[in-house]
């Protein structure tokens, strides 16, 4: 939920750590702070707040000399915000330093044990049971002191270490959370990911968990948690560096939502071959397809949301039992697996905590893995039995927006290999089915030219208390993504509920000027979706709709109507969610909100 970066080289540290750190605030923005060596001793700055206060307090690095350091922006789990607080964290002679991303679990236990020998703790930090740690066990070898801190800690944790006595390396460390080393002409660095050096270099290598590195700025050495040297190889970052920068755009929301088209395209395009689904990473046979007895998806937050449409595509048009778990729940539910299961993890970033660990407790249980993801060489990507990317390309605000559509896509290409595979859709559906998915990018383009219409109505609804979101079937899956949106980042407390449940309970909440924004595209439900209209409305609601053209009798019934493109019903949902991105983007933007980084959330959740 950190981010971390570290630099050893030629330049100046402190404006290379700052500047990779502005690529990382996405991931946490409470507190930040860089340390460098300056040839005597180690010197640290942190604030509380945005990076800029550090920033504008280290006039940009330049009151920082040296030539290696490292740095941390803050999502807080132990401590509330503060300058105490911050990483990074000395130890009481200011000889070693750490920065942290993860959980210490056992840190209670391993503090009391410190306070009995004598050691201080001035902050409420887990991170700080690290550097003491290491300073128990330090005898003037980094990597032995390292390991054995591996050993007694529990939980997770990506690590960027400085010691006084080695003045010309970094360390780090890694388990369960993301962490990769750059080369370049200029040094090496450490980060938590790609954005934050790929202005550097493209040549990374990825970590994978209980993995120790030695940086200086000539060489990179691997070792393992028993200190035996590793051999690794690099990985080229093919990413476009403009694709992590803003682009004249006013936030990275707004043009991760224009970037859609593409996003969709990439993703459809490489994998519809002469008429054809072509998965290769897939790494399945028919015969293996055909057998597949169940599917489990498996996600968290937006990426659940996508599951769940998944759920109804996979079901309606392969005819294969879906179940759709949060990662976080099916962790601990002791689910019941059996021989033909299929468990789908997705995740952008492939570095979920909740989802990861889900993915090693289906694997530990005999169960075929395959990860869609969006980062490559992520954890998840690396660990499933088959990975499936999504090519969204870099998304910086924490609000998801192209990657759930990219998860769509290919959800949608999944759910028609199977369909073809086990003979559920014959060879016409299947080709109009492709027709309607290639149209997607060019309808999504048309649908982005309602944005100041989409605007003119969220202005109405700024100081709006709470908001519901309702649809059947796969609308409902929409409308749990349009109200997380809503929520995430304009604050307004917002529900989503499956339309037919109105009755039971919720629609006492309803009351004169209430906005319920209604989903309608789902020919099979659409005149029950109407009734629940009409039930909200006689409560005194006023209604959004979002329906398909050609249904301008709802007119009679909603107050304000977005139409979609014609589209298969499987397929709705990449279209719907469309004036929803944008609804929540401008409702935040009207009401002076940081539509990136809103308060209490970071972009990738590496914690439980």
């Amino acid at each position: 939920m950190c981010g971390i970066v570290g630099y050893i080289g030629d330049k100046q540290a402190a404006p290379i750590l700052l500047d990779g750190l502005s690529k990382l605030e996405y991931r946490g923005y409470d507190s930040a702070g860089i340390a460098v060596f300056d040839g005597s001793r180690i010197i640290m700055e942190k604030v509380m707040g945005r990076l800029k206060v550090l920033d504008e307090l280290t006039e940009g690095g330049k009151t920082m000399p040296g030539i290696s350091g490292i740095g941390h922006t803050r999502w807080a789990t132990h401590g509330s915000p503060s300058d105490t607080n911050a990483h990074p964290h000395f130890n009481k002679e200011h000889s070693i330093v750490v920065v942290h991303n993860g959980i210490i679990e056992n840190y209670s236990k391993l503090k009391k044990k410190l306070e009995r020998k004598g050691y201080e703790f001035v902050s409420e930090t887990d991170t700080e049971v690290l550097v003491h740690l290491l300073t128990e066990y330090y005898d003037g070898n980094p990597v032995a002191a390292i390991e054995k801190v591996m050993r007694r800690v529990e939980g997770s944790y990506a690590l960027g270490i400085m010691f006084k006595d080695h003045p010309h390396h970094i360390y780090a460390a890694r388990k369960d959370s993301p962490l990769i080393v750059g080369q370049s002409s200029m040094g090496n660095l450490i980060a938590s990911d790609v954005p934050a050096i790929l202005k550097y270099t493209r040549s990374v290598y990825y970590m994978e968990n209980e993995e120790i590195v030695c940086l200086s700025k000539e060489n990179i050495r691997f070792y393992n948690i028993d200190g035996e040297a590793l051999v690794k190889e690099p990985v080229t970052i093919d990413w476009d560096i403009d694709a992590a920068e803003k682009g004249g755009y006013e936030h990275f929301m707004l043009k991760e939502i224009y970037e859609q088209p593409k996003a969709v395209r990439d993703t459809i395009s490489p994998r519809l071959k002469n008429g054809e689904v072509v998965i290769e990473e897939l790494g399945m046979t028919d015969e293996e397809i055909r057998h597949t007895r169940k599917i489990i998806i498996i996600a968290c937050g937006s990426a659940y949301h996508a599951g769940v449409t998944g759920k109804y595509i996979l079901e309606g048009m392969a005819r294969i039992p879906v179940e759709v778990d949060l990662a976080s729940e099916f962790r601990y539910r002791n689910p019941i697996y059996e021989e033909g299961t299929l468990a789908i993890i997705i995740s952008q970033s492939g570095e979920t905590a909740d989802s990861l660990a889900a993915l090693r407790e289906a694997r530990n249980h005999g169960v075929r893995v395959l990860g869609i993801v969006n980062v490559v060489g992520s954890s998840i990507a690396r660990e499933a039995d088959n990975v499936m990317y999504t090519w969204a390309g870099p998304e910086i605000s924490v609000a998801t927006t192209k990657a759930y559509s990219a998860q769509l896509a290919a959800l949608y290409l999944l759910a028609m290999k199977f369909a073809k595979v086990r003979e559920t859709i014959t060879q016409e559906e299947f080709a109009e089915l492709q027709k309607d998915l290639e149209k997607i990018p060019e309808q999504i383009e048309q649908l982005l030219g309602m944005k100041e219409k989409i605007q003119r109505f969220a202005n109405r609804y700024l100081a709006a208390d709470h908001m519901f979101f309702i649809g059947r079937g796969i609308d409902y899956a929409i409308s749990l993504e349009g109200s997380l949106k809503l929520k995430e980042i304009s604050y307004i407390h917002s529900e989503a509920y499956a339309a037919g449940e109105l009755k039971h309970g919720t629609i006492s909440l309803v009351e004169e000027g209430t906005l319920v924004v209604a989903l309608a595209t789902q020919e099979k439900v659409y005149s029950k979706t109407i009734s629940n209209i009409v039930e909200v409305k006689t409560r005194g609601a006023f209604v959004m709709a979002v329906t398909n053209e050609g249904h301008e009798e709802i007119e009679k019934t909603a107050d304000y109507v977005i139409y979609i493109p014609k589209t298969n019903a499987y397929f709705a949902n990449s279209l719907a969610i469309i004036p929803l991105q944008l609804f929540a983007y401008y409702v935040s933007l009207g009401r002076g909100l940081d539509v990136d980084k809103p308060r209490n959330l970071a972009k990738s959740v590496t914690v439980e």
